[in-house]
């Protein structure tokens, strides 16, 4: 009787292990890259984070937003895209020169309403000592040592800015 109630015990930890397993959407659904969203996504990213941070700095004529995009998930018809963010705002009499901006990790999360998308939530990590504990929160295992690696490391969103900047600057 032991070994059929083992067996039995043993059986049922598997299935549960199982099922909690498959319910880790997180993990299940997630996208690596940027190569699945559409121009018109990162689109919506760009200018609602410019919108979000227009007033928030100093005076400036002219803010970008470039972005690196680790991955994404959907669920529920809610896409979650998982960013490092680089916000900054220029003037035209000192050209490439950042006059103000950040740098972050950030979640945005994005739904479709009949043909386009819109920002329904977008969440940036706490500041000192809760940066890490809400870093852990936003982002899947995956993607948070790649945010880790990614602070202070700009050279490839720096180029992204400097592109659309000298464009700017161009008009």
């Amino acid at each position: 009787m032991n070994i059929l109630r083992n067996i039995i015990i043993i059986t049922i930890l598997l299935f549960g292990v199982a099922f909690i397993s498959g319910c880790n959407e997180n993990e299940i659904n997630l996208k690596d890259g940027d190569r699945h969203l559409t121009e018109e996504i990162n689109e919506v990213i760009s200018n609602y984070i410019i919108q979000n941070y227009s007033s928030s700095y100093g005076a400036t004529e002219k803010q970008f937003e470039v972005h690196k995009v680790y991955g994404t998930s959907e669920s529920n018809g809610v896409l979650s895209v998982y960013i490092w963010s680089y916000y900054g705002g220029f003037n035209k009499s000192t050209g490439t020169e950042t006059q103000a901006g950040h740098s972050l990790p950030a979640v945005i999360q994005l739904k479709k309403d009949a043909e386009h998308f819109s920002v329904i939530k977008y969440i940036e990590p706490q500041d000192g000592s809760l940066y890490q504990s809400s870093l852990r929160k936003m982002f899947p295992e995956k993607y948070l040592k790649l945010t880790q690696q990614n602070a202070g490391n700009l050279k490839d969103l720096q180029k992204k800015m400097d592109k659309k900047v000298k464009q700017w600057l161009k008009e």
